[in-house]
């Protein structure tokens, strides 16, 4: 009994060890994402936009840029070089969270997992799409509850 108790503990103990380590992900560089400014199609970094005047700005775009908007602008570059290190990667967790979400596409369309969830378990399958916490969360609820309303109305439609 007492070899039971030691390897189970032991089990437990390596279990948390595993548990303990996860990859690190590369941090996102300004250089490498670009979009589209002005009406021309010509495209800028994030890396470079973050010091470029406002005379080239300009340029670019092909629009006269108001005294407001010269304001705007270069409150909003502070903003965008204080959020870089030195190397040119984000320091902020909220920007590089909008970026991937932008890069892998929106959260709308069929979510297979929440359906699966509502229509297999139901409520409980409601219950455990509110507890898993992604950029996904608010998709597969939606299709979870739907899950389980199409389950309920099938149910309705067999019993009578």
């Amino acid at each position: 009994m007492k070899k039971i108790f030691v390897l189970a503990g032991l089990l437990f103990l390596l279990n948390g060890v595993f548990a303990s380590v996860s990859p690190v992900k590369p941090p996102v560089k300004a250089a490498d994402i670009f979009f589209p400014v002005g009406e021309t199609g010509a495209k800028i970094s994030l890396l470079e936009l973050s010091s470029i005047k406002v005379k080239e700005l300009e340029q670019l775009t092909g629009n006269k840029m108001s005294f407001g908007d010269r304001l705007t602008f270069k409150i909003a570059q502070k903003k965008l070089r204080d959020n870089l290190s030195p190397d040119g990667s984000f320091e902020t967790k909220k920007i590089e969270k909008a970026l991937k979400k932008q890069q892998r596409g929106g959260e709308t369309g069929f979510h297979l997992g929440g359906f699966a969830l509502g229509f297999l378990l139901g409520l409980i399958g409601v219950l455990i799409a509110y507890l898993i916490k992604d950029d996904y969360k608010r998709n597969r609820v939606k299709w979870a509850w739907i899950g389980t309303a199409l389950i309920i109305v099938l149910s309705l439609l067999f019993y009578i």
